[in-house]
Parts: structure tokens; C-alpha cells; sequence
């Protein structure tokens, strides 16, 4: 049975309502986050028209509001906006929509002038305010708003878009737009695309920056640039809200047609609209053989319109060379699955042998551990150990672990180049973690029965001794 004294609502309760207001007046005392949410709680005992008067308010302060918020307080910041944004929810939709409807465009309107004092390097307040904008679609759906109407309020979203805080706004809404709601949405685009820019005078273009490739960079470039990804950006999403693929390829250029991602958006709209042989000429008109990397989704794409037209054994191809290209698991998964019983294992035993004598080291070291097949990882670095990168500890760190239980001269090994780059480079940063990764490896020291050619754990610490024991902050970290 549960003490008395433990903090739960039960024995809250008990203390009784005069007491436990009393404390509420206590804790709040120079709190204003708590003051706010009381407020709140006291204008919601009275009416949901209480909580937006309050939700308002508090809404007007923060927009007017000009103290910059660095990592420190931008906790306090998102608590805030997500306490107004559940009150909007919570206690005035239920019983008006329609407000709470223009409250959360309020919200969502917070995003300029909050991003302007705000260092969001975590990413959090944005994701407060895309949350926003899928309630947008929530209240827009009870609220029945007139279509054109909520179409120009989207329409100017989308041009007062510089933070992102409105990226994929169409589609949420699109449902609530309906049909006549986007054709408005798509002529106001429209027009914004045929309105005309001037170009000011040389002596009155503002200049600001300047480019290695084209030189000076004005203001009014930025302009006609932003103007013109707004607009191509909004009309791909009201083509793909309409079901209409071809406008969706319009917005494309004949350059951009040839970009791997392109391709596969272009060729996967064709695939889901029945039109395969079309999908199969936007796919392959990617330019691919000159580019460094070429995107998954690319791949996946052409695979699946290769299906779609019957092309299996020209995609089970085309997997193998994608497997052999970039050593992908999931493709190779994909070609072992498609295999008759029986010669799945000996290609497997063929893709395991390439992956192994890869002279792409680290890629086919983290192939290894996630297949998994540790022998081979453990063989790959015992005999391969020379080409192990130490700054690659976002691979190393995972390799180490999963090699620590069957594999000890391995997992040494691996922390090893970890602590000797960290030492060779003076990375101190790393230190701590350097220290770590040495206590390990004398943990493991023991289940290592032959340490082969390799130095053995106490030679080893002994040339870290030799050669960096003036790096006191290192030694100090092992006491």
C-alpha cells in the first residue's frame, strides 16, 4: 500500500481545497509560467469565450515581445507556446471551433516574430509550430470554413513562409479546401507567378552578399527567387491535392527532369496514376552516370516501375548492381527474397564474400554489423585493422559493442583506432570517451586468448603511456 506522503493526486486530494489553493498561491509566487496555466484553469471554470480572451492575450504578449531566447530558456518558450496551443484545443474547440480556428491562425502567425529573437538550433519550436498547423487541419475540419476564405488565409501563409514554419500546409488543408477551394488557392498562385517584378536601377539595387561563381548578390534577385519556389512549390502541392500529375510535371524544368530526385517524384506520381510506360521514361531520364551519389528513392522507384511492367528479371538485376554499388542491405535483402528455395543461401554466401573484400573498409564494416554477420565483421578488422578510422566513431562505437560478446580482440581493436585518434589529433572533446573506450579494453583483455600479432592490452597502454602521457587530461579521466 501506498505511503501517505507520496506525491499523487489521491493524497493531494485529502489535503482538501482550501489547503491545496493556498499552496497553488505559494508555488506560483514569482513563477510565471504557473500564474499563466492558473489563469487559464480559472478562465476555463467560467466559459471556453474566457479562454480566448485569456489565449489571446497571452498570444499578443509573446508576438510583442523582444527578449532573445538562446538554448537556456527556449525550454520555457515551448512550454509556453504549447500551453496555449493545448488550451486553444482542449477547452475552446470542443465547444467553438470556429474560434478556436482563428486562434490557432493567431498561433501559427506567432512563428516570424518568435524565430526572429530565437535560437531553435534543436529544432523544437518549429516542430511546435508544424504541430500547429496539422491542428489547423483538425479545426478546419470541424469548423467548415467558407473554402475561398480559408484559401486566401493559406495564400498568404504560404508567402510569409521564411522559416518553414507553413511547409506542407496544402496538403493538410486540402481536404477542408476541397475542390473549389483549391482551383481559388491555384489562381491566386497563379497570378502571383504572372506579377511583375522590377528590377531597380543599378545605383539603387541593394546588394547583399556576394557569390564566387556570379558575384554580387542583390535583394531583389532573393526576391524573384523566393517568389518563384513559393510559387512552384504551391502548385506542385495543389497538383498533387488534385490528383492532377501532369501539372505536378509542369512546375518541372527539362534540367531538373534529369535529377535523380525529380525523377523518382515524377516517375512514382505516373506509377500511382496507372501510367507505367510514362513513368518508366521519367525515371530514366535521370541523369545518373555523372553524379557521385545517386538517391535511394531513385532506385526504389525505377525497381518498382520495372515491376509494374513485368521487368523482374531486369530488376533483380538492377538490385544486385545497386547491392554491389553501394553495399545497401535492403536491396540485397530484396534480391535474396525473390530467389528460388536453396540458391537464396548461395548468393547470399556470393554477396558476403564481395562485401568482404570491398575496398570501401568502413561501409563494409557497418554491412557486417547490420546484416549481422560478426565473423565477418571481426575478420574485417583483424585483418584489415591498418585502414580503421578513428574519427568515424559514429561507425566504430556501434561496431565495438556489437563485436564485444563473441569477438573481444576485434572490439578491441576497434576502440583502439578510436583512442588512438582522439590522443593523435588532441582531440579533447573526446577524451572522456577516449578514457571509456581504454577501460573497456582492459575489461576485455581477459577473454582475449592470443592476441596474435597485435600488442597485447598492457604493451598497448604502456605505448599510450610512451608517447602521450603529457596529455594530463586524458590520464586524469582513468584516476
Amino acid at each position: 500500500m501506498a505511503s501517505k506522503k507520496t506525491l499523487n493526486a489521491k493524497n493531494l486530494e485529502a489535503l482538501g481545497a482550501e489547503r491545496l489553493a493556498a499552496l497553488l498561491m505559494e508555488v506560483s509566487t514569482g513563477n510565471a509560467a504557473i500564474k499563466r496555466r492558473l489563469r487559464l484553469e480559472l478562465a476555463g471554470a467560467q466559459s471556453p469565450k474566457e479562454v480566448a480572451r485569456e489565449v489571446r492575450k497571452r498570444l499578443a504578449t509573446i508576438a510583442r515581445s523582444r527578449s532573445f531566447v538562446d538554448w537556456q530558456t527556449r525550454k520555457a518558450l515551448v512550454d509556453d507556446l504549447e500551453t496555449q496551443r493545448r488550451a486553444i484545443l482542449e477547452k475552446v474547440a470542443p465547444e467553438d471551433p470556429v474560434e478556436a480556428l482563428d486562434l490557432m491562425w493567431r498561433f501559427t502567425e506567432l512563428a516570424d516574430p518568435v524565430f526572429d529573437r530565437c535560437d531553435d538550433s534543436s529544432g523544437t519550436v518549429i516542430g511546435v509550430f508544424h504541430a500547429a498547423c496539422a491542428d489547423l487541419a483538425d479545426l478546419a475540419a470541424a469548423a467548415e470554413p467558407d473554402p475561398a476564405a480559408l484559401a486566401d488565409q493559406v495564400f498568404v501563409a504560404i508567402e510569409d513562409n521564411g522559416y518553414g514554419q507553413y511547409d506542407g500546409l496544402i496538403a493538410l488543408l486540402a481536404p477542408a479546401l476541397g475542390s473549389t477551394g483549391l482551383e481559388h488557392l491555384k489562381a491566386r498562385v497563379q497570378e502571383l507567378a504572372r506579377a511583375s517584378l522590377e528590377t531597380p536601377r543599378d545605383a539603387e539595387r541593394q546588394k547583399i552578399g556576394w557569390s564566387s561563381i556570379s558575384g554580387p548578390v542583390y535583394a531583389d534577385e532573393i526576391a524573384r527567387s523566393s517568389r518563384d519556389i513559393t510559387v512552384r512549390l504551391a502548385l506542385e502541392a495543389i497538383a498533387d491535392a488534385q490528383g492532377d500529375v501532369d501539372s505536378y510535371i509542369a512546375q518541372q524544368t527539362d534540367e531538373a527532369k534529369t535529377v535523380p530526385k525529380v525523377a523518382a517524384e515524377i516517375a512514382r506520381r505516373l506509377l500511382d496514376a496507372g501510367r507505367a510506360d510514362e513513368a518508366w521514361s521519367a525515371v530514366n531520364a535521370a541523369s545518373t552516370e555523372s553524379r557521385g551519389y545517386v538517391p535511394f528513392e531513385w532506385e526504389q522507384t525505377r525497381l518498382a516501375v520495372m515491376e509494374a511492367l513485368g521487368k523482374n528479371e531486369e530488376a533483380q538485376s538492377f538490385r544486385w548492381h545497386c547491392f554491389e554499388k553501394n553495399l545497401n542491405a535492403t536491396h540485397l535483402r530484396e534480391y535474396l527474397r525473390r530467389l528460388p528455395d536453396f540458391e537464396d543461401i548461395e548468393a547470399e554466401e556470393r554477396a558476403l564474400h564481395f562485401v568482404q573484400a570491398s575496398p570501401h573498409f568502413h561501409e563494409a564494416l557497418w554491412f557486417f554489423v547490420n546484416w549481422p554477420a560478426l565473423d565477418r565483421a571481426a575478420e574485417l578488422v583483424t585483418s584489415r585493422a591498418a585502414e580503421l578510422d578513428g574519427n568515424l566513431y559514429h561507425v566504430l562505437v556501434p561496431a565495438a559493442e556489437a563485436l564485444d560478446a563473441k569477438h573481444p580482440l576485434a572490439a578491441t581493436l576497434v576502440r583502439r583506432a578510436l583512442i588512438d585518434f582522439s590522443l593523435v589529433a588532441a582531440r579533447s572533446s573526446r577524451y572522456r570517451h577516449a578514457a571509456r573506450h581504454l577501460l573497456e579494453c582492459q575489461s576485455l583483455a581477459g577473454q582475449i586468448e592470443d592476441f596474435g600479432s597485435f600488442e597485447t592490452h598492457d604493451a598497448y597502454r604502456a605505448r599510450l603511456e610512451a608517447e602521450h602521457g603529457r596529455k594530463s587530461s586524458f590520464w586524469s579521466l582513468l584516476g
